[in-house]
């Protein structure tokens, strides 16, 4: 009898762990209340705010185009990822929020931005805009001074943010994780209800 609860015993956990949900490999922010919306132009001229990319999740990332290596890799890594995501990929919108609003024209971001996938955005604002988003996000950025008034280049922070498709800010994507980690993330935030 001793064996026969015991096995039964067993089997009852196993199966309750089979029941835990999923967790996320990024960094969970679903406990934060900052980061909840932005109002910014993309590449296009068109006012973006995170509600028009409401039943799509969202990954924002804050860089500029001149940066020579982690905003390059973050993109080519976001652009991996959406094709491991397939189909799903249609749900998930990547944006990219300069920071270097007096160099990142409009017409540089939709030259940059696009080419690592073109359904990627670029998004502008004022200084004074981009300041107060980056200070709700909790973004780092700080201009560093070069040869020449025109050569500076920026500090800034490396995480993507990635809101699910409600909207909700939910996790920080690491600068350097793997597209696969990325894509399984995603496609977890994608599966909610």
């Amino acid at each position: 009898m001793k064996l026969l609860s015991a096995f039964f015993l067993s089997l009852a956990m196993l199966l309750a762990g089979c029941s835990e949900p999923k967790r996320f490999i990024s960094a969970d922010l679903s406990a934060v209340d900052w980061g909840k919306d932005f109002s910014l132009t993309d590449h296009n001229g068109q006012p973006r705010r995170l509600a028009d990319f409401r039943s799509k999740a969202v990954v924002l990332f804050f860089g500029y185009t001149q940066c020579p290596d982690v905003c390059p890799t973050t993109l080519s890594t976001m652009r991996e990822a959406m094709k491991l995501l397939g189909d799903d990929a249609k749900r998930v919108q990547v944006l990219f929020v300069t920071v270097d609003p007096a160099r990142d024209t409009p017409q540089l971001l939709a030259q940059y931005v696009p080419a690592f996938d073109p359904a990627f955005l670029g998004l502008y604002g004022d200084e004074k805009t981009i300041a107060a988003l980056a200070k709700d996000f909790k973004v780092f950025y700080a201009k560093q001074p070069g040869s020449t008034p025109g050569s500076y280049s920026i500090d800034h922070s490396t995480g993507s943010y990635a809101f699910d498709p409600q909207g909700k800010l939910r996790l920080l994507l690491r600068h350097g994780e793997t597209p696969q980690i990325i894509a399984a993330d995603l496609k977890l935030l994608l599966s909610e209800k």
